[in-house]
């Protein structure tokens, strides 16, 4: 499928503002709104120049970037063609910011909890092992926060994403540690998702705090047990949000 080039002109020039740094942005959000569909292939460079109202250097090197991030692909005598979802980097932080509000539509939301699943009771079992006595501190003072935040989601969601990312790495393993910097973006969309599911978090923060006494315990299957129970809190938390979602 090509779009025509009057058609992208004047919808677009409409839409997207003429800013540099804002056209790979632009392009992206184009993308997942499916103005340009997986399988379609991208304007010319001087025509998307046009859209965008840039330089073909520039839109050059923004196509780039979205090459990189698995979002598009440049193919001999055929031009850019946006790749399929499936290969789309959606643990990048901006590709999950360009998703923004459509993570339901792509069930990222439910893949994120399957991978959590499978890799924070294995960690926190680890945890309790192998963690410093500052890992220790630090996972307290996350816990601490998240309680004195109660009420104030986006910071409460923060001060969680900083308890599970601390976790991961208090199991000292070196692919757990790397897998806390990779799903940092995606955990943050997961978390804020289930966190606005429920009007407080009292369960929540007893069980986060079971599980840095069962650190500081040394205790693994308690850790273990722990870990498990705050999964299973957060995808009741997560179907909660999914039928808010679905009745509106």
């Amino acid at each position: 499928m090509v779009f025509s080039r009057e058609a992208d002109n004047a919808d677009a020039k409409a839409r997207r503002p003429r800013v540099s740094k804002n056209v790979t942005e632009a392009i992206a959000l184009d993308i997942c709104e499916e103005r340009y569909p997986p399988g379609s292939q991208l304007p010319r460079e001087n025509d998307l120049g046009e859209v965008y109202g840039v330089s073909r250097t520039v839109i050059r090197e923004s196509l780039k970037i979205l090459e990189s991030k698995g979002m598009v692909k440049s193919r001999s005598r055929v031009g850019t063609v946006v790749c399929e979802k499936d290969d789309w980097n959606i643990l990048d932080q901006q590709v999950l910011g360009w998703i923004g509000p459509r993570i339901y539509d792509f069930d990222l939301v439910g893949c994120i909890l399957e991978a959590r699943r499978t890799i924070e009771p294995a960690a926190a079992e680890l945890a309790a092992s192998r963690a410093t006595a500052q890992d220790i501190a630090d996972l307290e003072k996350a816990w601490i926060a998240m309680r004195e935040l109660e009420g104030n989601n986006e910071r409460f969601t923060e001060a969680d994403v900083a308890f599970h990312t601390i976790l991961l790495r208090a199991s000292h393993n070196q692919v757990f540690r790397q897998l806390s910097a990779i799903i940092h973006a995606a955990l943050k969309y997961s978390l804020s998702t289930s966190n606005e599911a429920v009007e407080r978090h009292d369960e929540a923060l007893d069980i986060h705090r079971e599980l840095v006494e069962a650190l500081r315990m040394r205790d693994g299957p308690a850790a273990r047990a722990c870990s498990a129970r705050m999964l299973d809190l957060a995808a009741r938390d997560l179907a909660a949000a999914l039928k808010q979602k679905k009745s509106l």
